[in-house]
């Protein structure tokens, strides 16, 4: 008869799995100990920045041979590697076209509606989508987002005046706008310059403009040659808000705009994508800096246009657009 047994008392092998689940659990108490002491983890999300890059010589015509190892980066001073980089991008254009309908623009008006419908026709491919303001005392948008020309047209020919001129409201409203779409986004503005309503700050229109990665075109419509009655004020922020965006600014003398939206139209089809993820990125930095060079051109061969930075931070709550 087999012996009988020991009530109690566990066989060897239960002796050397327990022991080893002691250790395990003994090994899990350690290491989060250890964790607990080291402080918490934090995740960092690398987000790409994009940078649409137009570059010129001295005389003003575009340079469009440039390949990836011509140009180099930095951000806040670091230098950063490019991750995309493509030439002559036919990436779709979200276009904002707004209008300035206040009191001073008046004689303007005929043209500026014309020469708006030749635009549209000439700049918008199958890809690309426009919207139109127009902006005075308010800013309205006549025309949402949308490919068809016919529509663009009708809200070209509706435009109506009023007396003030809410420039920055505009800026503000139109960046926000264009902010949640893909790709490239521009504001083509038309304008003789200054903002009378007060409700919105320049600094205030750049930031929405920078964050929504918006490239600002202002097209000054001189009301005369002569300084005076001229706001030269007004045309300088429009020249600034077009160079710290990355757009550019050109004067429509004596009305010719179609030769001011022509240019526009070829600033467009010619920029360079160039893309990076920041590295060694300076903490605690609300606003990081971005310079783009070409290194083996002389000081003063090149003119290079990109945007001056962006912002690390969420941008703030966007504004109600009026529509007719």
């Amino acid at each position: 008869m087999a012996p009988d047994r020991m009530c109690g008392v566990p066989r060897p092998n239960s002796v050397k799995a327990g022991a080893m689940l002691i250790l395990a659990s003994i090994l899990v108490l350690t290491t989060e100990a250890i964790r607990a002491q080291e402080g918490p983890t934090f995740r960092v999300e690398t987000k790409l920045v994009n940078l649409w890059v137009n570059v010129t010589d001295h005389n003003g015509a575009i340079v469009g041979g440039l390949t990836k190892d011509d140009f180099k980066i930095a951000e806040d001073g670091h230098p950063q590697e490019i991750a995309i980089f493509e030439r002559q991008s036919e990436k779709p254009l979200s276009i904002v076209l707004a209008i300035d309908t206040s009191g001073s623009t008046y004689k303007d008006r005929a043209l500026e509606q014309d020469a708006g419908k030749r635009f549209v026709r000439a700049i918008l491919r199958p890809q690309d989508q426009m919207s139109l303001f127009e902006f005075s005392t308010n800013v309205h948008q006549l025309v949402a987002f949308t490919n068809k020309s016919a529509q663009l047209d009708r809200g070209l020919s509706s435009l109506h005046g009023g007396e003030a001129t809410a420039l920055y409201d505009t800026i503000r409203l139109g960046s926000d706008e264009l902010a949640h779409k893909p790709d490239r986004k521009v504001l083509v503005l038309v304008s003789d310059g200054g903002d009378t309503v007060k409700s919105t700050t320049y600094d205030e229109a750049l930031e929405h403009a920078i964050r929504g990665e918006v490239l600002i075109y202002s097209i000054i419509d001189v009301p005369i040659e002569a300084s005076a009655g001229r706001d030269l004020g007004g045309e300088h922020a429009l020249i600034t808000l077009a160079e710290q965006t990355g757009g550019k600014s050109f004067y429509a003398d004596n009305g010719n705009l179609d030769k001011a939206f022509a240019q526009v139209s070829d600033d467009l089809r010619t920029q360079y994508l160039i893309a990076y993820y920041p590295h060694k990125q300076v903490p605690g930095v609300d606003f990081h800096k971005v310079s783009v060079t070409v290194p083996r051109a002389a000081a003063g061969d090149f003119n290079i246009r990109c945007r001056a930075g962006y912002f690390a931070n969420p941008p703030a709550a966007p504004r109600r657009i009026p529509s007719d």
